[in-house]
């Protein structure tokens, strides 16, 4: 299917992700992924704040109001949740969680998970997409989320990358210095 992967590897692609347990032969399956410079509870911090806004393009599925930017100390999603806010309203069911590691959620007709991966001093955060649509709207619900899931990626991996250096200023022994002796 055209824009099915973005950002992952073939063996990323093969995993196991929990949204898979939800659509029994799906005719769409696409995977998104991005290294994020930070430890994986930065990471799941900002995967926590999805509820709060989309982080993809604000003026398209925002209606123009910023997703925040600032890190806020939100409690671990749980099923039954509302997944995000667009649109001035909740969107979407959060349907698992496994704190620190994945966030799977029901939107419009598909399931997604973000799973957090940990990678030497890095991260990987990867997001899979699964549907059971006909061919054609499965086709425009690839592309479409293509563009957003990439932006959306791109923009969480930037904000957790922000969050480890703001902690790394604030922790001198985190920052590697001796603390001044």
């Amino acid at each position: 299917m055209i824009g099915d992967r973005w950002g992952v590897t073939a063996a990323e692609t093969m995993l196991p992700f929990p949204c898979d347990g939800f659509v029994e032969g799906p005719t769409l399956q696409a995977w998104r992924g991005v290294t994020v410079a930070a430890r994986p509870e930065i990471v799941w911090g900002r995967v926590r704040q999805l509820r709060l806004a989309p982080y993809s393009y604000d003026l398209l599925d925002n209606l123009g109001h910023r997703s925040p930017r600032d890190r806020r100390d939100l409690p671990d999603p749980v099923a039954g949740e509302a997944f995000s806010r667009a649109f001035g309203r909740d969107q979407g069911k959060v349907v698992d969680v496994d704190p620190g590691r994945h966030l799977t959620a029901h939107i419009m007709s598909s399931y997604l998970s973000y799973v957090i991966r940990p990678r030497g001093p890095q991260t990987r955060l990867l997001l899979k997409v699964v549907a059971d649509l006909p061919r054609w709207p499965a086709q425009a619900l690839c592309i479409g989320d293509l563009l957003m899931a990439r932006r959306q990626l791109l923009r969480l991996a930037a904000l957790a990358a922000q969050d480890e250096r703001e902690t790394d200023d604030a922790d001198p022994l985190r920052a590697g210095s001796d603390g001044g002796e």
